[in-house]
């Protein structure tokens, strides 16, 4: 599988954020993917369509609704090959670090 279109769509902060608005709710139209953002519509729109080339982002048509829907799979390929590599458990362990790091920092 070729993995740089979904490198390069992952590599935006915007699609990123789009990514994450459908994992917390899929299934969304763009009109409620531009709700609260500082994008336009057609930038959110232009996002969109690179998500859909790299299959990050899936589209159901219903009706005249079209809904985008989070495809996981590229994103767990990349895992699997990247991260695999390495102890899962040791990576782990230095997320967790960062967090708790990160976590105290806000605290303080």
């Amino acid at each position: 599988m070729d993995m740089d279109p979904v490198f390069r769509a992952l590599a935006d902060p915007s699609r990123r954020a789009l990514l994450d608005r459908l994992h917390t709710e899929n299934g969304q139209t763009l009109g409620e993917l531009c709700e609260g953002l500082t994008m336009s519509r057609q930038a959110v729109s232009k996002h969109l369509v690179l998500l859909e080339e790299a299959n990050l982002v899936a589209v159901v048509w219903r009706g005249r609704e079209k809904l985008h829907y989070l495809n996981p799979v590229p994103i767990a390929e990349i895992a699997d090959r990247w991260i695999g590599k390495f102890e899962r458990a040791r990576v782990k362990a230095l997320v967790d670090l960062k967090r708790e790091l990160e976590s105290d920092d806000e605290k303080a």
